[in-house]
């Protein structure tokens, strides 16, 4: 599953620049699903969305950061537990129950962002 930045986020940043995965953004910031992946023109994403990797996408949050869930891997194949939550001074980087993984499936995500094989 994705990690969610709760509404009890004080903005300050400390998750952002953990992420391996370039999945945090600041409250209101486009983002591209190429920023920080080797992800380049037009994809099919695992989750079966075609997208153009380039092309800005719309800020998920307008007040706090915020969490792609599509680049999320929960830092499986990187660390041992999720960046984000571990530098989290007010704890509200928490597991989104709207996208459930399993460690194979974000292994594979991880695998597809980074353009490594299995």
């Amino acid at each position: 599953m994705a990690i969610i930045i709760t509404d009890d986020c004080i903005n300050c940043g400390a998750c952002e620049p953990e992420c391996p995965n370039n999945a945090i953004y600041e409250g209101a910031d486009d983002w591209r699903y190429s920023d920080g992946t080797t992800l380049k023109g037009r994809v099919v994403l695992p989750s079966g969305l075609e997208v153009d990797a380039d092309e800005p996408q719309q800020a998920i949050s307008d007040d706090i950061y915020f969490i792609v869930a599509d680049k999320c891997t929960e830092c499986i194949g990187f660390h041992d537990e999720p960046q984000c939550a571990a530098v989290c001074p007010v704890d509200c980087c928490v597991p989104d129950d709207a996208y459930k993984e399993t460690e194979e499936e974000l292994l594979a995500k991880k695998r597809f962002i980074h353009d490594e094989e299995a």
